[in-house]
């Protein structure tokens, strides 16, 4: 006598059956990347807390100088195309605007911090740079996108907060926070 046949229904991968067919090394990594979930950019108005960081080529921001004064942070990569377009405006604004108050960090996220200092060299830039390594991107928590900016006004809320390139103009325009 044949066996009877069980119904077929395709099978769902879930998070959790796929938690129970992972190998055991595996799923907690699976697990974590899911819960990485893109950051959304801040909200105007809403408190941006500032914490020290070391900067490329030495120094450090320190948050106590940009207390009551506007700071860009800025999210970018030497591999980064719009960045590359970005960053030489990101360097007008700040030779002209640094003697007048405006703060900036700009948050490499290159693998390396010498790939980082490399492109920093290469091209000539002076404004404070430092690398989003693992423990200052506690702190600094990149949001979706790239490049991101995002200008904190002098009373420490953000004022403007932007993914994507911002073109000459669009740079040019954020000294007016200043």
């Amino acid at each position: 006598m044949p066996e009877p046949s069980l119904p077929q229904t395709p099978i769902t991968l879930t998070r959790r059956t796929l938690l129970t067919v992972l190998p055991i090394g595996l799923a907690p990594a699976w697990a974590a990347a899911q819960k990485a979930a893109p950051q959304p950019l801040p909200a105007v108005g809403t408190a941006l807390p500032l914490a020290p960081a070391p900067l490329i080529g030495g120094g450090r921001f320190d948050p106590a100088q940009a207390q009551g004064k506007p700071v860009i942070l800025y999210w970018w990569a030497s591999w980064c195309p719009f960045c590359a377009q970005q960053s030489p405006e990101m360097q007008k604004l700040w030779a002209a605007q640094s003697g007048r108050g405006l703060q900036m960090l700009a948050l490499s996220i290159d693998k390396k911090p010498e790939d980082a200092a490399a492109y920093l060299a290469r091209k000539g830039y002076t404004f404070p740079a430092a690398w989003l390594g693992p423990e200052l991107a506690k702190a600094y928590a990149k949001p979706d996108g790239l490049p991101v900016t995002v200008v904190r006004g002098k009373d420490g809320r953000v004022v403007q907060a932007e993914k994507g390139q911002l073109f000459a103009e669009d740079v040019a325009e954020l000294a007016r926070w200043v």
